[in-house]
């Protein structure tokens, strides 16, 4: 069984309905800690979707920027999916906070936090180059931050077209 677990992809790729099913599948306490902030229309539409699809049975905690704090407060009996990091990420950048220091937070923060965590996390580095330095500096911040995770995680799953493939430890279910 896996403590802590990061589940990367494109947009759309699927990571999040197989982060959902990761956690639904350890008959824990579901605790979702949603990172988006609704500015517009559009967003609230797409988080009420969101919800939607993951059906009855989620807590639901707003974290958008204090995930380190949401993450104290999970009980040992939870199971808890983060969704997302990226946008955790861009939230802190467009505050202008220090990414260093808020990286180091949460990443002690998932090693301390009492429930096996799931992290839902973008791969933004398999495109262009982007045209400017703004772009430029959260797509090697955001590759940073998974690399980070990464290590740390007993599981990293990538997740294309759907279907999700081990990057290191096993898949559940798969055989040994």
């Amino acid at each position: 069984m896996w403590k802590n677990a990061c589940v990367i992809g494109g947009a759309r790729s699927g990571k999040s309905a197989f982060a959902e099913n990761l956690i639904t599948a350890t008959g824990r306490r579901r605790i979702y800690i949603a990172t988006a902030e609704a500015w517009d229309d559009e967003m609230r539409d797409r988080i009420a979707r969101h919800r939607q699809d993951r059906g009855d049975g989620w807590e639901t905690v707003d974290a958008p920027l204090d995930l380190s704090g949401a993450l104290a407060a999970i009980p040992a009996d939870a199971a808890v999916l983060v969704d997302c990091a990226t946008l955790w990420l861009s939230n802190h950048m467009l505050a202008g906070h220090d990414l260093a220091a808020e990286t180091g937070q949460l990443l002690a923060s998932l090693a301390a936090c009492a429930a096996p965590v799931v992290v839902v996390s973008n791969e933004v580095g398999w495109g262009i180059v982007p045209d400017n330095a703004l772009a430029r500096r959260f797509r090697d911040a955001q590759g940073r931050l998974n690399q980070q995770m990464a290590a740390r995680a007993d599981l990293v799953v990538g997740v294309m077209a759907g279907l999700p493939f081990a990057l290191k430890g096993r898949l559940p279910g798969a055989p040994a």
